[in-house]
């Protein structure tokens, strides 16, 4: 029998998000937990405190952080979103950002408080992305899954 053969090519899973290290993190995570998804240039390692961490830049600007937060939106409901706030004009990426929260608001953070926040002990998952746009890093706090 030759499974490749055979198979129909699909998955198992009826969310949007596949990756099994990443599932399984998200699973930990409870009401008030947050999610870091940083750039290709945020300091992961030196400013995530003891979040794990799941590295999933593949190439220059592959997955993108709009890419990654909507494959989590498949699995997680989120009550609150900080991003960076941005010296000078408002980033593009903040535009799709809204697009895709429909009705949550941005809310803007300094740098360094942005970093401070990030290694916070309730940051439970740190995820790197692909994505090189400037101010493309998100802090997502989790809140309970709303049925119906």
């Amino acid at each position: 029998f030759d499974f490749w053969k055979n198979a129909k090519g699909g998955t198992m899973l009826k969310t949007g998000c596949i990756h099994p290290p990443l599932l399984s993190a998200l699973s930990y995570c409870g009401h008030g937990d947050k999610i870091l998804i940083g750039s290709a240039n945020y300091p992961l390692q030196s400013r995530s405190g003891e979040a794990e961490r799941i590295y999933l830049g593949l190439s220059r600007g592959l997955p993108t952080s709009t890419d990654i937060l909507k494959s989590l939106l498949s699995v997680i409901q989120v009550e609150r979103v900080q991003v960076m706030a941005p010296e000078g004009p408002e980033p593009e990426v903040f535009r799709e950002y809204r697009e895709i929260l429909e009705d949550l608001p941005l809310e803007p953070c300094g740098r360094f408080p942005f970093y401070e926040t990030c290694e916070g002990k309730d940051v439970r998952l740190a995820i790197m992305s692909g994505d090189l746009r400037p101010y493309s890093n998100l802090l997502l706090t989790v809140t309970v899954v709303r049925e119906g």
